[in-house]
């Protein structure tokens, strides 16, 4: 098997495993600060012992030598474990998933910034559309009672947060990252455990609380390595998966509406980003060809 193949089939299965992500929110009874918490020891840990158990401390030690880029990147997504469970918390799942799916437009924003990389006309494109989208969205949180403005702000901080650390990696990229994600996570759960309630929760709810962490786990190692063997482009296209999943499988559950406007407005940031994505793809390979 050639390693874009392996790449494509790491990235989808990560992206598959994070897909209830948000149904766990729901259905673990408990505040929002004890369910980061426990996402975020639980994964952790299990990160950390797996890193230890394949490659003892050789692999934490390199993500230590990437110095202000590697600290930067632990520090951004110790912040997305609690923000992606506030969101959840306080929006609808559709709303905030969506939200999420606009990563890309900051990341071409920041690498602009932060890199100097120019943006290209397709992007500014599909800037302004996925704008439009998410404008939408964030007017039909008027009237839906799941969903939330307030939700819908700590959603789109945590997409500016994961862009800004995708940005940040890119400065290491001959450094494997999947050591810094246990650094973040414990970070984020020692932060949590002085806010939360871990006690509240229930004997019968363990199943839930480890399978989330598990999950959660096992999907960010996987969606840290695969992008090493395919282009972001591809990333893009197969992260957006999360974003029509999440939402069905919470409707189909638990009967979570998410609204016409959130459709609505969803269909628009993942349509165009779908496009944007696969003309990009497209280029790639005419230029390979051409070379």
């Amino acid at each position: 098997m050639d390693n874009h193949l392996t790449g494509i089939l790491i990235t989808a299965l990560g992206v598959l495993l994070i897909v209830p992500d948000s149904l766990f929110v729901r259905l673990i009874e408990a505040d929002p600060l004890t369910i980061a918490f426990y996402r975020s020891s639980i994964a952790g840990l299990l990160i950390f012992g797996g890193m230890l158990a394949v490659q003892g401390l050789s692999g934490f030690r390199a993500v230590l030598k990437t110095g202000w880029p590697g600290l930067i990147y632990v520090l951004l997504m110790s912040t997305t474990s609690l923000g992606f469970v506030m969101a959840i918390s306080l929006t609808s799942v559709a709303n905030a998933v969506f939200i999420f799916a606009s990563t890309p437009v900051f990341a071409a924003v920041f690498s602009r910034v932060f890199l100097g990389e120019p943006i290209r006309t397709r992007m500014v494109v599909t800037m302004v559309i996925v704008l439009a989208g998410l404008g939408l969205i964030a007017y039909g949180s008027s009237e839906n009672s799941v969903a939330s403005w307030k939700g819908d702000v700590i959603a789109l901080g945590v997409s500016m947060s994961f862009a800004a650390a995708l940005t940040a990696v890119r400065k290491v990229r001959a450094t494997s990252m999947i050591p810094a994600l246990p650094l973040a996570y414990l970070i984020s759960s020692f932060g949590l455990f002085f806010l939360a309630e871990p006690a509240q929760v229930l004997a019968h709810q363990w199943p839930l609380i480890g399978g989330h962490g598990a999950f959660v786990a096992v999907s960010a190692c996987l969606l840290t390595l695969g992008p090493r063997y395919i282009s972001s482009a591809e990333v893009s296209l197969l992260i957006l998966l999360e974003s029509v999943l999440a939402p069905v499988l919470v409707w189909a559950v638990i009967g979570e509406n998410p609204g016409s406007w959130a459709l609505v407005g969803g269909a628009i940031v993942i349509g165009t980003l779908f496009v944007s994505n696969m003309v990009a793809l497209r280029r790639r390979r005419a230029e390979r060809l051409r070379g």
